[in-house]
C-alpha cells in the first residue's frame, strides 16, 4: 500500500480523514486558487482539488495523494470563505430561507503511476429564515470565517438548517469519505 497524503493544512479535513483509521501526513500545496473568468464552480472544484493532488507529486514519489476543495453557490453566485466578520453577515443574510449548494471537488493521485480519480459532490443546505439578531448571535460563537459559506456544520451550524439533502454529509466538511472510500478501493486500499 502506498502511504497517503493529504493534500491540505486544513483540521477539518484532518479530523475527517482520521475517521478511516488510515496513517496519513499532511502537506500543503502551493497554488493559484483563483478562479478562471466564465468558469463554472464544478469544474473549479474539480480543477483545484486535482491541481493540489498534482502539486505535491513531485515530491511525494509513490504515495496516494488526496486533494480536495469546496466552494458554496447561491444561485449563480460562488461563495467562498468569507475571512471576515462582516462577509459572513452578508452571506448568512443572502442564504436566509434559501438554499446554498456545496460542491466539494475530490482528486486522488496514485504519483507512482500517475493514475488521477476526480469527482464532484454536491450537497445542498435549505436554510431557516435568519433574523440578523441569530447571524450575529451565530457569528459571536463559531467564528466560522474560514468556512464556505459563513457556517461550521460540525458545530452550531447546524441550527441555521431547514434541511439538507445530498449522498454524503462528509461532503459538506470539506472531505467526502463515501467517495473518497470509493476511490480508495480501485487504488487498492483495504477498507475497512
Amino acid at each position: 500500500m502506498h502511504p497517503l497524503l493529504l493534500a491540505s493544512s486544513s483540521p477539518y479535513r484532518r479530523e475527517l480523514l482520521e475517521r478511516l483509521g488510515l496513517p496519513f501526513e499532511c502537506s500543503s500545496p502551493d497554488i493559484d486558487e483563483t478562479r478562471q473568468p466564465d468558469e463554472p464552480a464544478e469544474r473549479l472544484v474539480r480543477r483545484l482539488a486535482a491541481e493540489k493532488a498534482c502539486a505535491l507529486a513531485h515530491l511525494h514519489p509513490n504515495r496516494l495523494i488526496i486533494g480536495s476543495d469546496q466552494v458554496a453557490t447561491l444561485g449563480d453566485t460562488v461563495l467562498g470563505k468569507p475571512g471576515s466578520h462582516q462577509q459572513a453577515t452578508r452571506q448568512l443574510l443572502a442564504a436566509s430561507g434559501r438554499s446554498v449548494r456545496f460542491l466539494t471537488g475530490l482528486a486522488l493521485l496514485d504519483s507512482a503511476s500517475g493514475q488521477l480519480q476526480v469527482d464532484c459532490i454536491p450537497f445542498i443546505v435549505h436554510f431557516r429564515e435568519l433574523s440578523t439578531q441569530q447571524i450575529e448571535r451565530y457569528l459571536q460563537r463559531d467564528k466560522p470565517y474560514d468556512c464556505a459559506g459563513s457556517f461550521k456544520a460540525e458545530g452550531l451550524g447546524v441550527t441555521l438548517f431547514r434541511a439538507t439533502e445530498g449522498s454524503d454529509a462528509t461532503s459538506l466538511i470539506g472531505l467526502p469519505l463515501i467517495r473518497l472510500t470509493d476511490m480508495l478501493i480501485a487504488a487498492g486500499i483495504e477498507l475497512p
